[in-house]
């Protein structure tokens, strides 16, 4: 006989479920960068594309036949996104801390919140993120400026991968949406893979752990959220999205021990409130970063 779960229990499942999705995209990319020694962030990201979608195709087995030019546009789209976002904030990953990579990659998704506001006081969060990104410039030891234009193209094709996935999930059913953009990812980055990092495809360590990464990074993530929606609200989803960050700093001192300063602390901090501030009315899409 099956528990039933207390109303009390029940209301936190979705929360939770949130949560642990947060934790496993940040702990998967804390295990990534171990492995940075060894192969490249290309290398390491098209692995994570290539079995996440090898893993959502044989879920989904999506329907092609039928689609219309623009279901095509959009999620094309919507796949090319997902591949910049993801080699480039593992670029960043691997130039500076990834706390530090992931609050300069909100600066994505705060944009296209304040962008769907009409409340002229959501320029407050707008300016607490500003303080946050200037406090990061306090301490510089460990900010390279490669590392800093990664995380802003990496939050660029969030904000577009956002903007798409409303459209992708209207045109394709369930997951198949998803499972199409991650294979146009991973094929849009194979030629960069094939000319400049062939030879690492043979480590079956690396395969091993490209599989798990791909697993913790995609798969378990966007499943935990797509569940977790269905009786949450939008708005308390965009709030726990906003402590991202937090976690991403947690993976990297867990991981990589990696240390961050106060003055980056409170930068994180500012970012976060902001986000928290600027969607609790205006939530985002769910994301599969």
């Amino acid at each position: 006989m099956i528990p039933r779960l207390s109303p009390r229990s029940a209301a936190r499942a979705p929360v939770l479920l949130v949560l642990i999705g947060i934790c496993s995209v940040q702990f998967g990319a804390g295990i990534a960068k171990t492995l940075f020694d060894e192969a490249s962030p290309t290398t390491l990201v098209w692995l994570r594309l290539a079995f996440s979608t090898l893993i959502l195709l044989a879920i989904t087995r999506p329907r092609l036949r039928g689609r219309s030019r623009q279901d095509w546009l959009v999620v094309l789209g919507f796949g090319a996104a997902l591949g910049l976002m993801n080699w480039s904030i593992y670029q960043s990953f691997a130039r500076i801390p990834i706390g530090i990579a992931v609050t300069i990659e909100f600066i994505g998704p705060l944009t296209v919140a304040l962008l769907g506001s009409r409340r002229a006081r959501d320029l407050i969060w707008v300016l607490l993120a500003a303080v946050g990104v200037l406090l990061l410039g306090l301490e510089p030891g460990d900010i390279t400026a490669p590392g800093v234009g990664f995380a802003l193209l990496a939050g660029a094709a969030w904000a577009c991968y956002i903007l798409l996935s409303k459209s992708t999930g209207a045109r394709w059913r369930g997951l198949d949406g998803l499972a199409i953009a991650s294979l146009v990812g991973a094929v849009g980055i194979a030629p960069v893979q094939l000319i400049g990092h062939a030879g690492e495809l043979a480590s079956l360590h690396l395969l091993a752990v490209g599989a798990v990464v791909a697993l913790m990074s995609s798969v378990i993530p966007y499943s935990a959220e797509l569940v977790a929606l269905r009786s949450l609200r939008p708005g308390v989803f965009g709030i726990l999205m906003s402590l991202e960050p937090a976690f991403a700093a947690l993976a990297g001192f867990l991981f990589v021990a990696e240390h961050l300063g106060l003055a980056q602390w409170a930068a994180l901090a500012c970012v976060v409130a902001a986000s928290i501030g600027i969607t609790r009315q205006n939530p985002p899409a769910p994301t599969a970063n």
